[in-house]
């Protein structure tokens, strides 16, 4: 019997670490070849700062939001954060009389119907922001539309989110730019990097003063997000191009687990954004990528335990070194028996 000829291995091609435009590049390296090791210094990092996107989560019931701020504070979140829509300012008519495109999520019997349902009123936010006052959490709120962002920012709360579907909305981003002095926190998911210059551009014009109030975040937007479309990398590049134009870089997750935060955290994104839920099999299509309140505490203290150990070593032998280094490395322990010790 002749044996088998061999199989060939497939290997797998190996993925770029980054892969960032040839004048950047260039800058990074001139920067390498002039700077000293004092430079790995200066990126300082802050404690996390951690958005609870409870979105549209409460299911149109504010009994329902008020206990899923209750969960977020108890599980460590810094802010919690809904949604602000004007659906038919928003909607073109076809969208807004079209069938919801899952059926078994929708709360009415048109996509427009099922958005009107999970809307709560101006003065149920106003009811939200006084409960997040009475636990001790930040009140926050994405909008949507111009409407939504005049109504909001009538509120006057310390954050307002602008996400990736409107932040080339001129129109409402000019009222969150001209007529609210607050931060904005802005995502970039299905966004071009031409399109992130215009909206940091129209921030730092006018009265935007974007270094002191945009929050620009890393953002790939699908719902869950496989982890190879998360695209952690890009941090670098919002850092390289932006962190001296705008006040902090954050990261908003749309994937599963919470390892992915982590990293995002330790590539220099001080705030975090994740949906969160009580019940990841309540009725609607964002509790799938929601944390519920054990995976979010888990995310919390692995943040704080992650910015805890963002240190240099102070000395080359730290205290609780000195006792091991003592009795196991070589050269120490026995150096009065080694070649040349002397007698």
């Amino acid at each position: 019997q002749e044996p088998r000829p061999l199989q060939k291995r497939r290997s797998r091609p190996l993925r770029p670490l980054l892969v960032v435009p040839a004048a950047m590049a260039e800058s990074a390296s001139k920067k390498a070849r002039t700077s000293d090791i004092a430079a790995l210094h200066s990126y300082e990092y802050k404690p996390a700062q951690f958005i609870a996107e409870i979105g549209c989560n409460h299911k149109g019931e504010i009994e329902v939001a008020k206990e899923l701020l209750t969960l977020a504070k108890k599980s460590g979140a810094t802010c919690g954060k809904f949604q602000k829509r004007t659906p038919k300012e928003l909607l073109t008519p076809e969208q807004y009389n079209a069938p919801h495109p899952n059926p078994q999520n929708s709360y009415g019997a048109t996509y427009g119907e099922h958005r009107e349902f999970l809307e709560l009123s101006v003065d149920d936010h106003r009811e939200l922001q006084k409960h997040c006052e009475g636990i001790g959490l930040e009140y926050s709120c994405s909008v949507w539309d111009t409407t939504s962002a005049k109504e909001i920012v009538s509120l006057n709360p310390k954050l307002i989110k602008v996400g990736s579907p409107s932040n080339m909305h001129w129109e409402m981003q000019a009222v969150l730019r001209d007529h609210y002095t607050g931060d904005v926190h802005i995502s970039t998911g299905m966004t071009t990097k031409a399109e992130v210059e215009e909206i940091v551009t129209f921030w730092e014009q006018g009265k935007g003063d974007a270094k002191n109030r945009v929050v620009l975040y890393n953002c790939t937007s699908g719902y869950p997000v496989p982890f190879e479309d998360v695209c952690l990398l890009d941090i670098r590049i919002l850092q390289a191009k932006y962190a001296h134009r705008v006040k902090a870089i954050g990261f908003s997750g749309h994937h599963l687990g919470i390892s992915i935060d982590i990293a995002a955290y330790a590539l220099g994104a001080t705030w975090i954004e994740r949906h969160f839920t009580a019940d990841r099999t309540w009725k609607g299509t964002d509790h799938a990528a929601s944390l519920e309140p054990a995976g979010l505490s888990k995310l919390v203290r692995d943040l704080q335990a992650c910015y805890t150990s963002m240190t240099y070593k102070k000395t080359d032998i730290l205290d609780l070194e000195k006792e091991q280094r003592a009795k196991l490395k070589w050269g120490q322990y026995n150096k009065d028996l080694l070649p040349g010790a002397k007698k």
